[in-house]
Protein backbone atom coordinates (compact mmCIF):
# COMPACT_ATOMS: atom_id res chain seq x y z
CA UNK A 1 0.00 0.00 0.00
CA UNK A 2 3.20 2.30 0.87
CA UNK A 3 3.91 2.26 -2.55
CA UNK A 4 0.74 3.11 -4.16
CA UNK A 5 0.71 6.23 -2.58
CA UNK A 6 4.01 7.47 -3.27
CA UNK A 7 2.54 6.68 -6.85
CA UNK A 8 -0.52 9.23 -5.77
CA UNK A 9 1.93 11.53 -4.68
CA UNK A 10 4.12 11.68 -7.73
CA UNK A 11 1.11 11.82 -9.74
CA UNK A 12 0.21 15.44 -8.80
CA UNK A 13 3.98 16.43 -9.21
CA UNK A 14 4.50 15.03 -12.76
CA UNK A 15 1.66 17.10 -13.94
CA UNK A 16 2.90 20.03 -13.69
CA UNK A 17 3.32 22.95 -16.88
CA UNK A 18 7.32 22.32 -16.67
CA UNK A 19 7.14 18.49 -16.43
CA UNK A 20 5.09 18.11 -19.26
CA UNK A 21 7.12 20.80 -21.09
CA UNK A 22 9.70 18.87 -20.87
CA UNK A 23 8.26 15.52 -21.94
CA UNK A 24 6.73 16.64 -25.14
CA UNK A 25 10.05 18.43 -25.83
CA UNK A 26 11.87 14.89 -24.93
CA UNK A 27 9.36 12.94 -27.00
CA UNK A 28 10.13 14.93 -30.09
CA UNK A 29 13.37 15.02 -29.64
CA UNK A 30 13.93 11.10 -29.67
CA UNK A 31 11.70 10.59 -32.35
CA UNK A 32 13.81 12.96 -34.34
CA UNK A 33 17.18 10.93 -33.29
CA UNK A 34 15.72 7.28 -33.41
CA UNK A 35 14.77 8.48 -36.81
CA UNK A 36 18.02 9.21 -38.16
CA UNK A 37 20.70 6.71 -38.46
CA UNK A 38 23.65 6.10 -37.12
CA UNK A 39 21.92 7.95 -33.88
CA UNK A 40 20.56 6.37 -30.96
CA UNK A 41 18.67 7.05 -26.91
CA UNK A 42 22.07 6.33 -25.75
CA UNK A 43 23.57 9.26 -27.34
CA UNK A 44 20.90 11.85 -27.49
CA UNK A 45 20.41 11.34 -23.74
CA UNK A 46 23.89 11.30 -22.76
CA UNK A 47 24.06 14.66 -24.97
CA UNK A 48 21.29 15.60 -23.04
CA UNK A 49 22.75 14.99 -19.13
CA UNK A 50 25.56 18.07 -19.12
CA UNK A 51 22.73 20.42 -20.26
CA UNK A 52 20.34 19.19 -17.05
CA UNK A 53 22.44 19.85 -14.47
CA UNK A 54 20.41 23.15 -13.65
CA UNK A 55 17.28 21.26 -13.72
CA UNK A 56 14.60 20.05 -11.30
CA UNK A 57 15.04 16.31 -11.06
CA UNK A 58 12.06 15.30 -11.80
CA UNK A 59 12.22 18.18 -14.99
CA UNK A 60 15.29 16.53 -15.95
CA UNK A 61 14.15 12.85 -15.82
CA UNK A 62 10.85 13.80 -17.79
CA UNK A 63 12.94 14.83 -21.06
CA UNK A 64 15.20 11.50 -20.52
CA UNK A 65 11.87 9.37 -20.42
CA UNK A 66 11.14 10.85 -23.56
CA UNK A 67 13.93 10.95 -25.48
CA UNK A 68 14.11 6.94 -24.48
CA UNK A 69 10.69 6.26 -25.68
CA UNK A 70 10.59 8.62 -28.84
CA UNK A 71 13.66 7.17 -30.02
CA UNK A 72 12.79 3.29 -29.82
CA UNK A 73 9.59 4.34 -32.19
CA UNK A 74 11.45 7.12 -34.30
CA UNK A 75 14.11 4.11 -35.39
CA UNK A 76 11.00 2.54 -37.25
CA UNK A 77 10.78 5.48 -39.23
CA UNK A 78 13.62 4.94 -41.31
CA UNK A 79 13.27 0.80 -41.22
CA UNK A 80 10.48 1.19 -43.01
CA UNK A 81 10.44 4.22 -45.31
CA UNK A 82 14.20 3.55 -46.39
CA UNK A 83 15.02 0.23 -45.09
CA UNK A 84 17.64 1.71 -42.55
CA UNK A 85 16.90 0.91 -39.19
CA UNK A 86 17.52 4.41 -37.11
CA UNK A 87 18.35 2.12 -34.07
CA UNK A 88 19.73 -1.15 -33.20
CA UNK A 89 16.24 -2.15 -31.94
CA UNK A 90 14.77 -1.45 -35.91
CA UNK A 91 16.72 -4.22 -37.15
CA UNK A 92 13.38 -6.59 -37.27
CA UNK A 93 10.84 -4.00 -38.07
CA UNK A 94 12.93 -3.97 -41.35
CA UNK A 95 12.05 -7.36 -42.18
CA UNK A 96 8.09 -7.13 -42.95
CA UNK A 97 7.95 -2.64 -43.03
CA UNK A 98 9.91 -2.41 -45.85
CA UNK A 99 8.32 -4.31 -48.10
CA UNK A 100 4.80 -2.66 -46.75
CA UNK A 101 6.25 0.06 -48.07
CA UNK A 102 7.04 -1.17 -51.67
CA UNK A 103 3.61 -2.59 -51.81
CA UNK A 104 2.22 1.09 -51.01
CA UNK A 105 1.68 0.75 -47.26
CA UNK A 106 3.79 2.55 -45.85
CA UNK A 107 1.41 4.54 -44.06
CA UNK A 108 -0.04 1.71 -42.22
CA UNK A 109 2.99 0.37 -41.26
CA UNK A 110 4.24 3.35 -39.56
CA UNK A 111 0.25 3.50 -38.06
CA UNK A 112 1.11 0.12 -36.98
CA UNK A 113 4.79 0.46 -35.84
CA UNK A 114 3.55 3.74 -33.79
CA UNK A 115 0.27 2.05 -32.34
CA UNK A 116 2.46 -0.84 -31.52
CA UNK A 117 5.23 1.17 -29.65
CA UNK A 118 2.84 3.29 -27.51
CA UNK A 119 1.02 -0.13 -26.59
CA UNK A 120 4.63 -1.82 -25.85
CA UNK A 121 5.93 1.30 -23.97
CA UNK A 122 3.07 1.69 -21.57
CA UNK A 123 3.02 -1.99 -20.77
CA UNK A 124 6.95 -1.71 -20.03
CA UNK A 125 6.01 1.47 -17.84
CA UNK A 126 3.23 -0.15 -15.95
CA UNK A 127 5.50 -3.34 -15.12
CA UNK A 128 8.22 -1.02 -14.05
CA UNK A 129 5.92 0.94 -11.81
CA UNK A 130 3.89 -1.72 -10.49
CA UNK A 131 6.26 -4.76 -10.08
CA UNK A 132 9.72 -3.50 -10.12
CA UNK A 133 11.14 -5.12 -6.20
CA UNK A 134 9.15 -8.37 -7.37
CA UNK A 135 10.53 -8.47 -10.78
CA UNK A 136 14.20 -7.95 -10.12
CA UNK A 137 14.00 -11.36 -8.66
CA UNK A 138 13.82 -12.85 -11.79
CA UNK A 139 16.67 -11.36 -12.86
CA UNK A 140 18.90 -12.72 -10.00
CA UNK A 141 17.93 -15.82 -10.86
CA UNK A 142 20.19 -16.23 -13.40
CA UNK A 143 24.01 -17.67 -13.59
CA UNK A 144 26.61 -17.17 -15.76
CA UNK A 145 25.58 -20.70 -17.20
CA UNK A 146 22.23 -19.17 -17.71
CA UNK A 147 23.08 -17.13 -19.82
CA UNK A 148 25.68 -18.78 -21.79
CA UNK A 149 22.04 -21.10 -22.79
CA UNK A 150 20.18 -18.15 -23.22
CA UNK A 151 22.92 -16.40 -26.08
CA UNK A 152 22.53 -19.97 -27.44
CA UNK A 153 18.85 -20.13 -27.41
CA UNK A 154 18.89 -16.73 -29.45
CA UNK A 155 20.96 -17.81 -31.71
CA UNK A 156 20.35 -20.72 -33.22
CA UNK A 157 16.51 -19.88 -32.86
CA UNK A 158 16.88 -16.98 -35.35
CA UNK A 159 19.62 -19.07 -37.43
CA UNK A 160 17.59 -21.49 -38.14
CA UNK A 161 14.17 -20.33 -37.84
CA UNK A 162 14.92 -17.52 -40.09
CA UNK A 163 16.25 -18.98 -42.85
CA UNK A 164 14.76 -20.94 -45.72
CA UNK A 165 17.97 -22.99 -45.85
CA UNK A 166 19.64 -23.36 -41.98
CA UNK A 167 23.15 -24.02 -43.28
CA UNK A 168 22.61 -20.28 -44.83
CA UNK A 169 21.24 -19.03 -41.38
CA UNK A 170 24.29 -20.86 -39.36
CA UNK A 171 27.28 -19.41 -41.94
CA UNK A 172 25.68 -16.42 -41.11
CA UNK A 173 25.55 -16.24 -37.29
CA UNK A 174 29.22 -18.00 -37.57
CA UNK A 175 30.41 -14.87 -39.65
CA UNK A 176 28.66 -12.88 -36.58
CA UNK A 177 30.64 -14.41 -34.00
CA UNK A 178 33.97 -13.96 -35.99
CA UNK A 179 32.86 -9.76 -35.68
CA UNK A 180 31.75 -10.30 -32.52
CA UNK A 181 35.73 -11.09 -31.57
CA UNK A 182 37.40 -8.81 -33.09
CA UNK A 183 38.75 -6.30 -30.34
CA UNK A 184 40.28 -6.41 -27.09
CA UNK A 185 38.99 -9.91 -25.15
CA UNK A 186 37.65 -8.65 -21.77
CA UNK A 187 38.35 -11.67 -19.71
CA UNK A 188 42.24 -11.63 -20.28
CA UNK A 189 42.85 -7.95 -22.07
CA UNK A 190 44.51 -9.57 -25.21
CA UNK A 191 44.16 -8.19 -28.50
CA UNK A 192 42.05 -10.47 -31.05
CA UNK A 193 41.72 -10.01 -34.79
CA UNK A 194 42.53 -6.17 -34.38
CA UNK A 195 45.69 -6.86 -37.27
CA UNK A 196 47.72 -4.06 -35.23
CA UNK A 197 45.10 -1.26 -35.84
CA UNK A 198 44.22 1.08 -32.93
CA UNK A 199 40.41 1.85 -34.70
CA UNK A 200 39.55 -1.87 -34.41
CA UNK A 201 41.03 -2.52 -30.33
CA UNK A 202 37.45 -1.43 -29.21
CA UNK A 203 35.60 -3.65 -31.92
CA UNK A 204 33.63 -3.13 -34.30
CA UNK A 205 30.25 -0.94 -33.41
CA UNK A 206 27.28 -2.29 -33.66
CA UNK A 207 26.23 0.73 -35.19
CA UNK A 208 28.90 0.81 -38.04
CA UNK A 209 27.63 -2.79 -38.65
CA UNK A 210 23.71 -2.15 -38.94
CA UNK A 211 24.15 0.81 -41.34
CA UNK A 212 26.32 -0.91 -43.71
CA UNK A 213 24.30 -4.01 -43.79
CA UNK A 214 21.00 -2.42 -44.06
CA UNK A 215 21.59 0.67 -45.58
CA UNK A 216 24.28 0.72 -48.21
CA UNK A 217 22.51 -2.47 -50.26
CA UNK A 218 18.93 -0.57 -50.58
CA UNK A 219 20.69 2.74 -51.51
CA UNK A 220 23.00 0.90 -54.21
CA UNK A 221 19.79 -1.08 -55.43
CA UNK A 222 17.94 2.37 -55.84
CA UNK A 223 20.82 3.80 -57.45
CA UNK A 224 20.71 1.05 -59.88
CA UNK A 225 16.76 1.59 -60.40
CA UNK A 226 17.36 4.88 -61.44
CA UNK A 227 19.64 4.02 -63.95
CA UNK A 228 16.58 1.70 -65.34
CA UNK A 229 14.19 4.25 -64.87
CA UNK A 230 12.47 1.79 -62.45
CA UNK A 231 10.31 3.51 -59.71
CA UNK A 232 11.84 1.75 -56.42
CA UNK A 233 8.19 2.29 -54.11
CA UNK A 234 5.18 1.62 -55.44
CA UNK A 235 2.34 4.57 -55.23
CA UNK A 236 1.25 4.48 -51.63
CA UNK A 237 -2.62 3.60 -50.66
CA UNK A 238 -3.43 6.12 -48.24
CA UNK A 239 -6.60 4.05 -47.60
CA UNK A 240 -5.71 2.03 -44.86
CA UNK A 241 -9.38 1.99 -43.27
CA UNK A 242 -10.37 -1.64 -44.28
CA UNK A 243 -7.24 -3.09 -42.09
CA UNK A 244 -8.59 -5.06 -39.08
CA UNK A 245 -6.89 -3.86 -36.14
CA UNK A 246 -7.96 -6.68 -33.48
CA UNK A 247 -5.87 -9.29 -35.28
CA UNK A 248 -2.78 -7.89 -33.85
CA UNK A 249 -4.15 -7.68 -30.21
CA UNK A 250 -2.90 -11.30 -29.74
CA UNK A 251 0.28 -10.27 -31.05
CA UNK A 252 0.70 -7.26 -28.63
CA UNK A 253 -0.26 -9.47 -25.65
CA UNK A 254 2.94 -11.84 -26.60
CA UNK A 255 5.22 -9.57 -27.84
CA UNK A 256 4.60 -6.91 -24.70
CA UNK A 257 5.37 -9.95 -22.63
CA UNK A 258 8.48 -11.19 -24.21
CA UNK A 259 9.42 -8.01 -24.39
CA UNK A 260 8.90 -6.89 -20.74
CA UNK A 261 11.18 -10.20 -20.12
CA UNK A 262 13.62 -9.04 -21.99
CA UNK A 263 14.28 -6.11 -20.51
CA UNK A 264 14.05 -7.32 -16.87
CA UNK A 265 17.20 -10.05 -18.08
CA UNK A 266 20.51 -7.57 -18.25
CA UNK A 267 22.43 -7.33 -21.49
CA UNK A 268 19.57 -8.64 -23.84
CA UNK A 269 18.02 -5.48 -25.06
CA UNK A 270 15.22 -4.34 -27.28
CA UNK A 271 17.18 -5.34 -30.22
CA UNK A 272 16.82 -9.07 -29.42
CA UNK A 273 13.64 -8.42 -27.71
CA UNK A 274 12.44 -7.71 -31.22
CA UNK A 275 14.06 -10.41 -33.04
CA UNK A 276 12.53 -12.95 -30.46
CA UNK A 277 9.10 -11.39 -30.89
CA UNK A 278 9.33 -11.90 -34.85
CA UNK A 279 10.74 -15.02 -34.58
CA UNK A 280 8.21 -16.08 -31.82
CA UNK A 281 5.01 -14.50 -34.15
CA UNK A 282 6.48 -16.09 -37.23
CA UNK A 283 6.57 -19.68 -35.72
CA UNK A 284 2.78 -19.41 -33.95
CA UNK A 285 1.54 -18.47 -37.20
CA UNK A 286 0.05 -20.88 -39.87
CA UNK A 287 1.23 -18.60 -42.34
CA UNK A 288 4.96 -18.45 -42.35
CA UNK A 289 5.88 -17.27 -45.53
CA UNK A 290 4.27 -14.46 -45.39
CA UNK A 291 6.82 -13.31 -43.14
CA UNK A 292 9.58 -11.02 -44.59
CA UNK A 293 7.64 -10.24 -47.38
CA UNK A 294 5.34 -7.48 -45.45
CA UNK A 295 3.37 -9.11 -42.93
CA UNK A 296 1.32 -6.75 -40.69
CA UNK A 297 1.20 -8.81 -37.56
CA UNK A 298 5.47 -9.20 -38.39
CA UNK A 299 5.92 -5.11 -37.89
CA UNK A 300 3.37 -5.23 -34.92
CA UNK A 301 5.84 -7.70 -33.10
CA UNK A 302 8.90 -6.45 -33.63
CA UNK A 303 8.17 -2.46 -32.55
CA UNK A 304 5.71 -3.71 -29.50
CA UNK A 305 8.73 -5.66 -28.20
CA UNK A 306 11.61 -3.48 -28.42
CA UNK A 307 9.58 -0.80 -27.12
CA UNK A 308 7.84 -2.62 -24.42
CA UNK A 309 11.58 -3.37 -23.48
CA UNK A 310 12.56 0.10 -22.71
CA UNK A 311 11.02 0.94 -18.94
CA UNK A 312 11.75 -2.69 -17.96
CA UNK A 313 15.42 -2.60 -18.18
CA UNK A 314 15.18 -0.20 -15.75
CA UNK A 315 13.49 -2.49 -13.25
CA UNK A 316 17.14 -3.94 -12.32
CA UNK A 317 18.86 -0.86 -12.71
CA UNK A 318 16.54 1.20 -10.32
CA UNK A 319 16.02 -1.81 -7.58
CA UNK A 320 19.72 -2.92 -7.73
CA UNK A 321 21.99 -0.16 -9.61
CA UNK A 322 22.65 -2.88 -12.22
CA UNK A 323 22.10 -1.71 -15.32
CA UNK A 324 20.76 -4.11 -17.89
CA UNK A 325 21.89 -1.74 -21.06
CA UNK A 326 23.63 0.61 -22.03
CA UNK A 327 20.72 3.21 -22.12
CA UNK A 328 20.33 1.98 -18.38
CA UNK A 329 23.92 2.84 -17.92
CA UNK A 330 23.71 6.32 -19.00
CA UNK A 331 20.06 6.66 -17.13
CA UNK A 332 21.89 5.69 -13.97
CA UNK A 333 24.57 8.47 -14.62
CA UNK A 334 21.70 10.94 -15.15
CA UNK A 335 20.41 9.79 -11.71
CA UNK A 336 23.79 10.34 -10.19
CA UNK A 337 24.22 13.72 -11.25
CA UNK A 338 20.97 14.64 -9.50
CA UNK A 339 22.26 13.15 -6.35
CA UNK A 340 19.71 10.27 -6.53
CA UNK A 341 21.51 7.19 -5.63
CA UNK A 342 19.87 3.95 -7.51
CA UNK A 343 19.20 0.71 -5.16
CA UNK A 344 16.26 -0.10 -2.82
CA UNK A 345 17.12 3.20 -0.71
CA UNK A 346 16.25 4.88 -3.91
CA UNK A 347 12.62 3.99 -3.50
CA UNK A 348 13.05 5.03 0.38
CA UNK A 349 14.41 8.14 0.45
CA UNK A 350 13.57 9.98 -3.29
CA UNK A 351 10.40 7.83 -3.73
CA UNK A 352 7.98 10.69 -5.09
CA UNK A 353 10.86 11.27 -7.70
CA UNK A 354 11.34 7.44 -8.35
CA UNK A 355 7.96 7.11 -9.16
CA UNK A 356 7.79 10.47 -10.80
CA UNK A 357 10.58 9.11 -13.42
CA UNK A 358 8.15 5.96 -13.92
CA UNK A 359 5.07 8.09 -14.58
CA UNK A 360 6.95 9.75 -16.73
CA UNK A 361 7.57 6.68 -18.86
CA UNK A 362 4.21 5.95 -18.94
CA UNK A 363 3.13 9.60 -19.94
CA UNK A 364 5.66 9.77 -23.03
CA UNK A 365 4.31 6.33 -24.07
CA UNK A 366 1.02 8.94 -24.84
CA UNK A 367 2.61 11.72 -25.54
CA UNK A 368 4.46 9.42 -28.50
CA UNK A 369 1.19 8.48 -30.21
CA UNK A 370 -0.01 11.67 -30.54
CA UNK A 371 3.44 13.19 -32.00
CA UNK A 372 3.72 10.33 -34.00
CA UNK A 373 -0.07 10.76 -35.61
CA UNK A 374 0.92 14.20 -36.31
CA UNK A 375 3.96 13.62 -37.88
CA UNK A 376 3.47 10.40 -39.73
CA UNK A 377 1.97 12.28 -42.85
CA UNK A 378 5.13 14.21 -43.15
CA UNK A 379 7.37 11.25 -43.02
CA UNK A 380 5.40 9.53 -46.02
CA UNK A 381 6.43 12.40 -48.35
CA UNK A 382 10.02 11.17 -48.43
CA UNK A 383 8.64 7.70 -50.34
CA UNK A 384 7.88 11.08 -53.10
CA UNK A 385 11.36 11.17 -53.80
CA UNK A 386 12.90 10.26 -56.97
CA UNK A 387 15.18 7.18 -56.36
CA UNK A 388 17.65 9.48 -58.07
CA UNK A 389 17.69 12.07 -55.30
CA UNK A 390 17.09 9.04 -52.43
CA UNK A 391 19.61 7.07 -52.83
CA UNK A 392 22.59 9.54 -52.21
CA UNK A 393 20.92 11.11 -49.08
CA UNK A 394 20.85 7.75 -48.15
CA UNK A 395 24.30 7.09 -48.55
CA UNK A 396 24.95 10.42 -47.24
CA UNK A 397 23.05 10.00 -43.84
CA UNK A 398 24.70 6.94 -43.09
CA UNK A 399 28.08 8.73 -43.92
CA UNK A 400 27.30 11.68 -40.98
CA UNK A 401 25.62 9.15 -38.87
CA UNK A 402 28.32 7.21 -38.75
CA UNK A 403 31.04 9.65 -38.90
CA UNK A 404 29.27 11.63 -35.82
CA UNK A 405 29.69 8.54 -33.51
CA UNK A 406 33.78 9.13 -33.39
CA UNK A 407 34.60 11.70 -35.63
CA UNK A 408 36.32 8.43 -37.27
CA UNK A 409 36.80 8.02 -41.10
CA UNK A 410 37.65 4.55 -40.42
CA UNK A 411 34.50 3.44 -39.07
CA UNK A 412 32.75 5.01 -42.41
CA UNK A 413 35.37 2.99 -44.70
CA UNK A 414 33.90 -0.17 -42.36
CA UNK A 415 30.71 0.54 -42.64
CA UNK A 416 30.69 0.53 -46.65
CA UNK A 417 32.62 -2.67 -46.59
CA UNK A 418 29.79 -4.13 -44.27
CA UNK A 419 27.55 -2.29 -46.96
CA UNK A 420 29.12 -4.09 -49.42
CA UNK A 421 29.27 -7.79 -47.93
CA UNK A 422 25.11 -6.93 -47.16
CA UNK A 423 24.70 -6.95 -50.78
CA UNK A 424 26.98 -10.58 -51.72
CA UNK A 425 25.04 -12.00 -48.69
CA UNK A 426 21.12 -10.36 -50.44
CA UNK A 427 22.38 -11.60 -53.81
CA UNK A 428 22.96 -15.34 -52.41
CA UNK A 429 20.26 -15.11 -50.31
CA UNK A 430 21.76 -15.61 -46.62
CA UNK A 431 20.19 -13.75 -43.93
CA UNK A 432 21.75 -10.89 -42.46
CA UNK A 433 19.62 -10.73 -39.19
CA UNK A 434 21.72 -14.05 -37.54
CA UNK A 435 25.15 -11.92 -38.35
CA UNK A 436 23.90 -9.05 -36.04
CA UNK A 437 22.30 -10.93 -33.71
CA UNK A 438 25.54 -13.42 -33.49
CA UNK A 439 27.51 -9.63 -32.81
CA UNK A 440 25.45 -9.03 -29.83
CA UNK A 441 25.08 -12.40 -28.29
CA UNK A 442 28.47 -13.90 -29.28
CA UNK A 443 30.52 -12.09 -27.00
CA UNK A 444 27.90 -12.12 -24.24
CA UNK A 445 27.79 -15.93 -24.57
CA UNK A 446 31.40 -16.34 -24.51
CA UNK A 447 31.88 -14.22 -21.30
CA UNK A 448 29.24 -16.06 -19.26
CA UNK A 449 30.77 -19.45 -20.46
CA UNK A 450 34.33 -18.79 -19.51
CA UNK A 451 33.37 -17.31 -16.62
CA UNK A 452 30.92 -20.07 -15.35
CA UNK A 453 34.05 -22.18 -15.77
CA UNK A 454 36.38 -20.10 -13.73
CA UNK A 455 34.20 -19.89 -11.30
CA UNK A 456 33.53 -23.40 -10.86
CA UNK A 457 37.80 -23.72 -11.11
CA UNK A 458 37.52 -25.78 -14.39
CA UNK A 459 34.54 -27.91 -14.17
CA UNK A 460 31.85 -28.04 -17.11
CA UNK A 461 29.53 -29.55 -15.04
CA UNK A 462 28.14 -26.16 -14.06
CA UNK A 463 26.60 -25.61 -17.21
CA UNK A 464 23.89 -28.38 -16.92
CA UNK A 465 22.84 -27.36 -13.17
CA UNK A 466 20.03 -25.72 -11.87
CA UNK A 467 15.87 -26.04 -14.09
CA UNK A 468 16.67 -22.92 -15.86
CA UNK A 469 19.44 -24.33 -17.86
CA UNK A 470 17.80 -27.49 -18.62
CA UNK A 471 14.63 -25.62 -19.98
CA UNK A 472 16.64 -23.72 -22.29
CA UNK A 473 18.99 -26.50 -23.01
CA UNK A 474 15.78 -28.10 -24.37
CA UNK A 475 14.59 -24.98 -26.37
CA UNK A 476 18.04 -25.22 -28.15
CA UNK A 477 17.36 -28.85 -28.80
CA UNK A 478 13.79 -28.63 -29.91
CA UNK A 479 14.92 -25.05 -32.35
CA UNK A 480 17.74 -27.36 -34.26
CA UNK A 481 15.26 -30.51 -34.63
CA UNK A 482 12.42 -28.36 -36.56
CA UNK A 483 14.07 -28.57 -40.18
CA UNK A 484 15.01 -31.93 -39.58
CA UNK A 485 10.83 -32.86 -37.98
CA UNK A 486 9.60 -30.45 -41.21
CA UNK A 487 11.66 -32.71 -43.64
CA UNK A 488 10.41 -35.89 -41.90
CA UNK A 489 6.89 -34.77 -41.90
CA UNK A 490 7.05 -33.55 -46.22
CA UNK A 491 8.22 -37.16 -46.57
CA UNK A 492 5.81 -38.81 -44.92
CA UNK A 493 2.85 -36.98 -46.33
CA UNK A 494 4.66 -37.34 -49.60
CA UNK A 495 5.11 -41.19 -48.89
CA UNK A 496 1.42 -41.28 -47.77
CA UNK A 497 -0.05 -39.17 -50.77
CA UNK A 498 1.92 -41.45 -53.23
CA UNK A 499 0.57 -44.83 -51.20
CA UNK A 500 -3.43 -42.91 -51.93
CA UNK A 501 -2.95 -42.41 -55.47
CA UNK A 502 -1.81 -45.71 -56.36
Amino acid sequence: MESFTHIYDAFFIVFTIPVMISMIIGTAVGIAIGALPGLSATMGIAVLIPLTFTMEPLVALGMIAGIYNGAMYGGSIPAILLRIPGTPAGIATVFDGYPMAQQGKAKLALRISLTSSSIGSAVSALALLLLAPPLAKVALQFSPANYFWLSAFGLTSIAVLLSKNPIKGLIAACLGLLIGMVGIDTMTGAERFSFDSLDLLSGINIIVLLTGLYAIPPAIELAFSSMKNIKPIAQQNEKDDDFRWSKLIPVWFKSSIIGVIAGIIPAVGGNIAALLAWNEQRRSDPDKDKYGKGAPEGVAAAECANNADTAATLIPALTLGIPGSAVAAVILGALLVHGLLPGPQLFRENAEITYGFMITMLVTSGLMYILGRFGSRAFIHILKLPASLLAPMIISLSVLGIYALHNSFFEVWLMLCFGVLGLVMERLEIPTAPTVLAVILGPMAEESLRRSILMSDGQYDVLFEGGISWILIGLIAMTSLTPVIKKMLVRFRGSRDGATIK
